[in-house]
């Protein structure tokens, strides 16, 4: 059916399968599966990750060594073939133009042989190499001059799988543009689009895939990554909106004579960050508003006291708490820790894991529902429908970063609007933190306890290892305990990090077969990874190998020295957390950083982590290094995943939305005007299934 026919339905061609596109048989429809591109709508908006210019035809005596771009040349010689090693093939030939000759080589592709013949003009794409006084260029893209249909343009590079050319993800998309048509529906009024300067949105889908020019493709760019950052935040206000507004909070006592003794009470003087915090979250349980309050603190920063002073505030007030983590270790650490803390204060803290009995889980969701238990900490097990509370009035979730928007709501919705306090040790830049936590109000603990040692940082190579090893040995012979993190569970044929199981086995045998060595990974069933980290934690131990399920919480402070395999392979924020294992005794403690990277970036982000223990500083570093998705992945918020915003090089633009958004649930808090009704309608569709549980707009 042709676009703009009297009977075109846009909402049915978005949802059309595929296999609908002429050129996309079975099995490259699976292989667009695994991209996550299941219809024509999810294909046009799959946006491509950077632009070749073949636009600019170049004459070779202009080609500049490193350079990308496109020359357009005769061919001059035959097709030659070398066998340098087994496996490997080296076709190459001479181009030349009136200015001057360049050799293309192309390796393990011998039909190369009987494309070329000598005499034909052809235009050229690639990376520009100048060795001495000659030019030479790998593997080029090509195409016959005059019947050029990826040269002389502006060309889309997408995000691929091995199987799957750009050629023919292309060509899918064009093929997707044309079924479309220029119908695709705008979502923003006109107001919005006259103040904020906004294109189109069929120019930006356009533009965004095969832009005539630089310019169209950054307005299109501009108008694409607004409506995506605008809507994320409408979603996040008008959640904020429901929590606060909408629903009364409990005004919890002031009882500042028992908090003091409390306080008094503790074994170590609070910072003064930890009461600059507390104070906030004390004008938050005092209100009548519904807390929702996100407190980042780095690592050792002191979260678990803050997160029982807010706890005890709580019980004084009659009200029980509840505390959720991401493992049963953490929990297990965190029951202990606060059990100590409250003792003596008639508080009656217990402990629900996945790993107690059937009997145990009765006793204590029985204790639970009668008010007997004031505090209970638990995994993913409070979430069970059987677990009720007398009265819930505080929610605190430990590592947020591990639990989505969902999880927090089912569990606040054990109790009749209960307080919630989200903490996390993965520092956030504020700016990005308010824009991934827009339903929160932000606490940063950023100073540390006084006699908290920074830990000594060392990049190095595999030269180093043998003495690496050597220090190992000198550290367990003093008593202390190692861990060596990994990047992957098992040996990749197409990635070379080494195994963890690979590198417990091997210094087992080999390094340290006189030491007590265990091993840790993801892919082990939950009760045998706790028996390898409680005997750890107890001590019975020298080495723990472990992928990077050890980054949260768990706290060993006999263990002083962290060795990270494959640095390179692991985000600045990942390896900061990794660091944190470590340093959290009185003990000297250090970080050994394999590092196999060669690149310039690779150096620069060995040199951050070398000279900095501050996590803010090596959150804006990450951002800046490698952009948000990996280092804060929205999917984990239960937030609509980012499709072409990039939260790091975007910023202004989301400051300009963000703005935008607030204007708007000001002017109509509901989204009921005429023309608010569309950004409502896609907001709802981008949240759904995201925020169960939580009923907004």
């Amino acid at each position: 059916m042709e676009a703009n026919t009297p009977n075109f339905n846009i909402e049915e061609i978005m949802k059309k399968p595929l296999s609908y596109l002429k050129g996309i048989g079975a099995v490259r429809e699976k292989l667009f599966h695994r991209l996550g591109i299941f219809n024509i709508g999810e294909l046009v908006s799959y946006f491509p990750r950077e632009y070749e210019d073949r636009n600019n035809i170049k004459k070779i005596n202009e080609l500049q060594d490193d350079e990308k771009c496109a020359f357009e040349g005769q061919i001059s010689s035959r097709v030659t073939e070398h066998r340098p090693k087994r496996g490997l093939t080296i076709s190459k030939l001479v181009i030349k133009d009136e200015t001057g000759s360049i050799t293309a080589s192309w390796f393990n592709q011998p039909y190369i042989g009987n494309v070329f013949k000598p005499g034909e003009k052809y235009v050229f794409f690639g990376k520009i190499a100048r060795k001495f006084n000659t030019l030479e260029i790998q593997n080029p893209i090509y195409e016959k001059a005059g019947e050029e249909k990826n040269m002389c343009r502006i060309v889309p590079v997408y995000p691929s799988t091995m199987d799957l050319s750009q050629n023919v993800i292309r060509a899918a998309v064009r093929s997707a543009m044309d079924a479309v048509g220029s119908n695709i529906e705008e979502s923003l009024p006109v107001s919005i689009k006259e103040r904020y300067k906004l294109p189109e949105i069929n120019y930006a889908y356009s533009n965004i895939h095969f832009p005539i020019s630089f310019e169209d493709f950054k307005n299109a760019r501009y108008r694409l990554v607004f409506e995506e950052l605008f809507f994320m935040q409408i979603g996040l206000l008008s959640l904020k909106t429901a929590l606060t507004k909408e629903h009364t909070g409990i005004n919890f006592i002031k009882d500042d004579n028992r908090m003091d003794a409390f306080i008094k009470a503790l074994p170590f003087s609070l910072t003064g960050a930890q009461e600059n915090v507390f104070n906030e979250i004390k004008r938050d349980m005092e209100s009548n508003k519904v807390m929702n309050r996100l407190v980042q603190g780095d690592v050792g920063s002191g979260k678990t006291v803050v997160a029982a002073l807010t706890l005890y505030k709580a019980v004084l007030s009659g009200y029980q708490g509840a505390l959720m983590v991401p493992t049963e270790i953490l929990a297990g650490q965190h029951y202990l820790t606060l059990s100590s803390l409250f003792k003596g204060f008639d508080v009656n803290v217990a402990l629900l894991t996945g790993s107690k009995t059937a009997k145990e889980k009765r006793e204590i969701i029985e204790k639970l529902k009668n008010g007997e238990i004031h505090i209970l900490i638990g995994t993913h097990a409070l979430l069970e429908d059987k677990v009720e509370f007398k009265s819930l009035g505080l929610v605190i979730t430990d590592e947020q970063h591990r639990f989505g928007v969902r999880q927090r709501a089912v569990l606040s919705k054990k109790g009749n609007d209960p307080d919630v306090l989200v903490m996390t040790a993965t520092p956030i830049p504020r700016t990005l933190a308010l824009i991934l936590y827009g339903d929160l109000d932000i606490s940063i603990i950023n100073e540390l306890p006084p006699g908290r040692k920074p830990v000594k940082t060392y990049a190095v190579d595999n030269r180093m290892r043998q003495r690496i090893y050597d220090f190992i040995r000198k550290k367990v012979k003093e008593g202390r305990q190692v861990y060596m993190v990994c990047p992957l569970v098992e040996e990749s044929e197409e990635i070379s990090a080494r195994a963890a199981s690979e590198l417990a086995e091997n210094i087992a045998r080999n390094d340290f077969k006189d030491l007590r060595v265990g091993l840790v990974h993801g892919k082990m069933k939950p009760k045998d990874k706790e028996a390898v980290m409680d005997s750890f934690v107890k001590g019975n131990l020298d080495i723990l190998v472990s992928t990077t399920v050890i980054e949260v919480g768990v706290n060993v402070p006999n263990a002083t020295v962290m060795v990270v395999e494959n640095s390179e392979r692991f985000g600045l924020s990942q390896l900061h957390q990794l660091r944190g294992r470590v340093g959290r005794g009185d003990k000297e403690s250090f970080c050994i950083l394999f590092n196999e990277g060669k690149g310039p970036v690779a150096k620069e982000r060995m040199k951050v982590m070398e000279k900095t223990n501050d996590g803010f500083v090596i959150s804006e570093k990450d951002l800046e290094l490698r952009g948000p998705g990996e280092f804060f992945g929205t999917r984990q918020h239960g937030l609509p995943e980012l499709r072409i915003a990039n939260l790091y090089k975007d910023m202004e633009i989301l400051k300009i939305a963000q703005e935008a958004a607030v204007n708007l649930i000001n002017e109509d808090p509901k989204l009921v005007s005429d023309e608010n009704i569309r950004i409502k309608m896609a907001v709802k569709e981008k949240f759904s299934g995201k925020l169960e549980g939580l009923s907004f707009l």
